[in-house]
């Protein structure tokens, strides 16, 4: 249906960020100093290590000292930790502090140092960590002072190349993870499957992708009884959006990503409380929006395997015709699934398409989604959960996370506890018993993908910020878009068992 007034145009924010290497300062702005402990601030900054310590700044993680000058831009120093320990998570981070430092400044500079990174994984790190921790999304009037609209990387002239390279990688990088963020920041209202359908359609082919949303005759005729049944009670139809990335040649291996694409949970009937926790939960697309996003930048990127998408999209609504407490629906491989709670919906859109993904050649599925708030109460707002029925591709998962420091840790896929998912009138109950709810939801999952390699990303946790630290912003994360991509690109076919 079409929404009448209040709602405001839909609109996803267009900014340019420029990007640039030089050899000098700039003349204006701010430009930041990532300053190793134990060792002396750059000459060009005015100060040295003992005036610094004097007031406060040690040059361990998170320090930062903001020096305004006479003429010319504003210094702010950052502390980069031991030299030795520096990494791409670490440089990441000491960059993002910039950004916080000068929250009055749109352009900054950062000297670079030399470190043990490439300057190509350096400079897509620093512009990470800049970019992201300043990028906002607002509907309505914008935050002027929050706006980053330019970077410039300062650094011999041998070290240019490298560095563009660098800046032209993470400007991908970055531009995937706004989008995923912009796409959970907007209301359930504002952006309905039907919505997230048409975006999709426009920005995935201009990405490359091929794109096919399937609309709810499409669904029935699939036999999605998942997806067709949480969205019972909602009065915005359901779509299944599937995206296909294609390698320029022969394909290295096929990976198949199933994204939970709630774009309001209500709870059905099942109703959550009426808090500010309920109030985010137009971010419950989370897993869908990072799949998207990550898919947006494989053909930039040279991604040589094949990539397919299900992203499987509704309302869990409350209403007169919503899914009933005790209701058994069939999903797409038949099987009878007794629904104990309408609250565990996303396990229910998510079966349809993981059987979906093994009806396809694949080599792997890996799935995300908001899924438990028992991960949430383990991990915290850092740290997803993950599970699954390959030792190789999980390797392959924590892999990803450590390089883009988007942090997993893995649960154990505990069969002891799968009967609590038996039911004695349909094939399953959506809904194990009141402990270890993350992994009796992961068995659920289990039950749909066969013997093919399999992996469950739980980011319940980490798809929401309560508070802004280092690159992530308060609100919607963008968690997983980047983890997703390094999957992608580092993608090997698990042996065969």
């Amino acid at each position: 249906m079409t929404h009448p007034a209040p709602y405001p145009p839909f609109s996803l924010p267009q900014r340019q960020l420029t990007l640039a290497v030089s050899q000098t300062v700039p003349a204006s702005g701010a430009v930041g100093y990532l300053v190793f402990s134990g060792e002396e601030p750059p000459a060009a900054t005015g100060i040295d290590a003992a005036r610094a310590a004097a007031l406060g700044f040690s040059g361990k993680p998170g320090d930062s000292l903001v020096l305004p000058g006479a003429q010319g831009p504003v210094v702010a120093l950052v502390g980069a930790g031991k030299r030795a320990d520096a990494d791409a998570a670490s440089l990441r981070d000491a960059a993002s502090l910039v950004a916080r430092a000068v929250p009055g400044h749109n352009e900054i500079a950062l000297v670079l140092p030399q470190t043990s990174l490439s300057d190509e994984d350096l400079a897509s790190a620093v512009l990470e960590g800049t970019a992201l921790a300043r990028y906002v999304h607002r509907i309505g009037a914008e935050r002027p002072d929050a706006i980053l609209t330019s970077l410039t990387l300062v650094a011999d002239a041998e070290r240019a190349t490298a560095l563009s390279a660098g800046l032209q990688r993470g400007e991908v990088l970055v531009g995937a993870t706004k989008l995923t963020r912009d796409l959970c920041g907007l209301p359930g209202g504002m952006l309905t499957a039907t919505k997230f359908g048409e975006v999709a359609t426009e920005i995935g082919t201009a990405a490359g992708l091929e794109v096919e949303v399937f609309d709810e005759q499409a669904l029935v005729e699939l036999g999605c009884g998942g997806l067709l049944g949480v969205n019972l009670g909602s009065v915005e139809p359901p779509v299944m959006i599937k995206l296909v990335y294609r390698p320029a040649g022969e394909a290295t291996g096929r990976l198949s990503l199933v994204g939970k694409g709630i774009m309001y949970d209500a709870g059905g009937l099942a109703l959550k409380p009426g808090d500010e926790v309920h109030a985010t939960m137009k971010n419950d697309m989370t897993g869908a929006a990072a799949i998207f996003g990550a898919m947006t930048a494989l053909g930039e990127l040279g991604c040589t395997s094949q990539v397919t998408g299900f992203l499987m999209c509704t309302d869990n609504m409350p209403s007169g015709s919503a899914l009933r407490l005790g209701d058994i629906i069939s999903m797409r491989d038949g099987t009878t699934v007794e629904v104990i709670n309408t609250d565990a919906e996303g396990r229910l859109v998510m079966a349809d398409a993981l059987v979906l993904a093994t009806e396809e050649p694949v080599d792997a599925i890996v799935d995300i989604a908001t899924l438990t708030g028992a991960c949430l109460r383990t991990f915290g707002t850092d740290i997803a959960g993950v599970l699954g029925n390959d030792g190789p591709l999980l390797d392959q998962v924590k892999e990803s996370a450590e390089r883009v420091d988007e942090p997993v840790w893995e649960l154990p896929l505990a069969h002891r506890y799968r009967g609590e998912l038996d039911s004695e009138i349909a094939d399953l109950r959506n809904l194990g018993g009141p402990n270890a709810g993350t992994i009796t939801a992961a068995l659920f999952l289990n039950e749909f993908v066969g013997e093919v390699p399999w992996a469950h990303i739980d980011i319940a946790g980490t798809a929401q910020a309560n508070a802004a630290t280092k690159w992530r912003n308060k609100g919607t994360t963008g968690f997983g878009t980047r983890l997703l991509i390094d999957l992608a690109l580092h993608f090997r076919v698990p042996a065969a068992s």
